[in-house]
């Protein structure tokens, strides 16, 4: 069993030991923290409102009924979204001037897990400082109930996906009527949670045929829910067999977008934001931002617009705010993670999905051949094991100082960029290990330039 409190929320496995696993007592803990620390922020705004929403996983209700009773009792008002996705309640957020959110979902991990992600009134999610000041609550138990008079009420919204799909359709960007004219045949894989009800209703306002494939939000998921190749082996032989024009695969709370060619090849994770800057950098010149460990080709494909590449450290929270520092137009990460600011400052698969499709109607021809169209990069992601006594910081800086001659970056890890390829080293907060990410313009280069890495730990 697992129980991981981070920054972010709290993530874990359902069963087993209070501290030790997601169970009843450290929902409560946690939802109670949140909302004791959300009164006193937003102390001056009167009653405070929350939004609240879950993915489909089993274990959804009665998270969602432990973290919305005790809300309640905090005396917090509740902003019931049922079913949802992780975008749609950071959107739903800032529709509803509510102080804070959270979307219950364990994201890509499997179906035994669940978890805690926690918004501001902003819709995004809480900062470091905010983060950090929240565990310390959770560690001293700083809450405490109303009495019966002052609880809070609770509002099911139904429609909030709908609105959602609504914004998207309004977008600038977004040419409905291009899209409808190419009549697209999509397969899409929502891997039977909530992405199963918002994909298909938004590929059905925009004209297109839809081959729904693990599209029931029943949480029962057929394969790992992390959208990579070696799980969605399915929908790729799917995809050409039933003459698509492309296949659509979302991970459970929709933040995630992966594509797959009419061929059956996937598109590439890291290339989903590299086909949507593009897009959106022709129409609209500006800053473009990913983390450190993604792909080169954003890189490339602003230099192409003559627009700024910013790198930031990974993680969302990172990416959000060095977007707003440079005024970037467009931004995300490389696990098909796109952000778009003219909607929300957060990962959403559905102005992803909208933005990419008017890419390809514009472009009058096929996923492959515009996928050929992008710079050849290829990925290796491994880990250097390291003795649980070693000391990780010293060892990330006698690297960098050793490639001192290179473009350094330190900002999260170490990142080094030679001048085809690149290296990026991570030190994970729970393991005695190293993650190294590496990228150049052969698999065989990549694997290799991180078997180097791993072997320079080992010195």
């Amino acid at each position: 069993m697992a129980l991981i409190k981070s920054i972010s929320g709290i993530r874990g496995t359902i069963g087993g030991q209070p501290g030790q696993a997601l169970t009843p007592v450290d929902a409560v803990a946690f939802a109670a923290a949140y909302g004791s620390w959300l009164k006193e922020t937003y102390a001056s705004t009167g009653r405070i409102k929350v939004v609240l929403g879950r993915d489909a996983r089993p274990s959804g209700p009665f998270v969602q009924g432990l973290v919305e009773n005790t809300l309640l009792a905090l005396g917090i008002d509740v902003i019931d979204l049922d079913l949802s996705t992780t975008p749609t309640v950071e959107m739903e957020v800032v529709t509803q001037g509510a102080q804070g959110g959270i979307i219950l979902t364990a994201s890509h991990n499997p179906v035994n897990w669940n978890a805690l992600k926690l918004l501001n009134h902003r819709g995004e999610f809480i900062s470091a400082a905010d983060g950090q000041a929240l565990l310390e609550r959770v560690a001293t138990q700083e809450y405490s109930f109303v009495e019966v008079q002052e609880l809070g009420t609770k509002t099911t919204v139904y429609d909030a996906m709908e609105r959602h799909v609504e914004a998207v359709l309004q977008l600038p960007l977004v040419d409905v009527p291009a899209i409808r004219a190419c009549k697209f045949k999509i397969v899409v894989d929502a891997v039977n949670s909530t992405g199963g009800i918002a994909v298909p209703l938004l590929l059905d306002a925009l004209g297109c045929e839809v081959e729904e494939l693990y599209c029931a939000p029943n949480g029962q998921f057929p394969h790992n829910p992390e959208p990579l190749k070696e799980h969605l082996g399915e929908i790729c032989r799917l995809v050409p067999a039933v003459g698509a024009h492309l296949g659509i695969v979302v991970d459970p709370d929709v933040d995630r977008l992966a594509l797959i060619d009419e061929t059956g090849e996937m598109f590439g994770e890291e290339y989903t934001l590299v086909a949507v800057a593009d897009y959106v950098l022709d129409r609209t010149p500006g800053p473009a931002v990913s983390n450190l460990s993604s792909s080169r080709a954003l890189r490339d494909v602003a230099l192409v617009h003559q627009c700024l590449y910013r790198a930031s450290a990974v993680g969302e929270v990172n990416v959000v705010e060095t977007m707003k520092e440079l005024g970037a137009v467009i931004g995300g990460e490389g696990n098909g993670g796109i952000i778009y600011p003219e909607l929300h400052y957060g990962r959403d698969s559905l102005v992803g999905i909208a933005l990419f499709l008017t890419h390809l109607a514009y472009q009058g021809g096929t996923v492959s051949a515009l996928r050929r169209g992008y710079p050849a990069y290829f990925m290796a992601k491994k880990k250097a094991e390291l003795d649980p006594a070693a000391d990780v910081d010293a060892a990330l800086a006698r690297i960098a100082d050793r490639y001192k001659e290179e473009r350094v970056t330190t900002v999260d890890g170490v990142k080094i960029d030679f001048q085809e390829s690149w290296v990026h080293l991570r030190k994970s907060n729970t393991e005695p290990i190293v993650r190294i990410y590496t990228e150049a313009p052969s698999q065989t280069e990549a694997d290799a330039l991180a078997d180097r890495f791993i072997a320079a730990f080992a010195e």
